[in-house]
């Protein structure tokens, strides 16, 4: 499979990254924090070098699995439907990663960017263009609301990336308003909980309605 254009901004931004760490790296902390609580305040720490490129590292690591997972999909669940909005999501998850490493950089120089809130936001518009995206998804073993009942049926799966994609696009919204505005990281969390659950629990309603429907007509 070819480098596409969303693979091309991917690895312009991860070249930026490194660019990034490399220029500062003799100003990073030993150890480099890389992880916070919900408070953020600092917890987990790593040593350099590979607390310094633990964020470039991970980048190009899904880079490569976002380019990998069109070339390894089975016949009959091809991204090539959808292969448009999967290059957005490419470049959204790529953009999303890049800018976590450039807050992950600045706490560790003290700048002052507060993550609690930063990281929040960061999430709350990947999940807002996640949910504009979703309802274009066709089923697929890699990208999207994939539990047992979404992959039995073409049916529950447009269904539950419908319902999954305003889900997404409303919480998602709330979780960039509420990270602005000093919201408790708690109420945050539970929103991205909701967003996760809501689908996952309306794909087996759905899917047992439907089977029930069968069933009713077989009798």
């Amino acid at each position: 499979m070819k480098i596409d254009g969303a693979d091309r901004l991917n690895l312009v931004l991860l070249v930026l990254s490194l660019i990034v760490v490399g220029v500062l790296y003799d100003k990073l902390p030993d150890p480099m924090p890389t992880h916070w609580n919900i408070r953020g305040v600092a917890d987990g720490f790593t040593p350099k070098p590979w607390g310094a490129f633990i964020g470039p590292i991970v980048m190009a690591a899904m880079i490569l699995l976002l380019w990998l997972f069109p070339v390894i999909s089975p016949r009959g669940f091809q991204i090539d439907p959808f292969r448009k909005v999967y290059g957005i999501l490419k470049v959204s998850v790529g953009a999303f990663i890049f800018l976590i490493n450039l807050a992950a950089v600045s706490q560790a120089l003290e700048i002052g960017l507060p993550v609690e809130r930063v990281i929040p936001a960061l999430v709350g518009l990947l999940f807002v263009i996640l949910g504009n995206f979703m309802g274009k998804l066709r089923k697929n073993f890699f990208v999207g609301i994939r539990t047992p009942w979404t992959l039995a049926s073409d049916e529950v799966w447009l269904r539950t990336h419908r319902l999954g994609g305003v889900v997404f696009f409303w919480c998602g919204l709330l979780i960039f308003i509420g990270s602005l505005l000093g919201m408790a990281g708690g109420w945050l969390f539970g929103l991205i909980i909701l967003a996760a659950l809501v689908p996952v629990v309306y794909s087996f309603v759905f899917y047992r309605k439907i089977e029930a429907h069968k069933a009713d007509e077989i009798s």
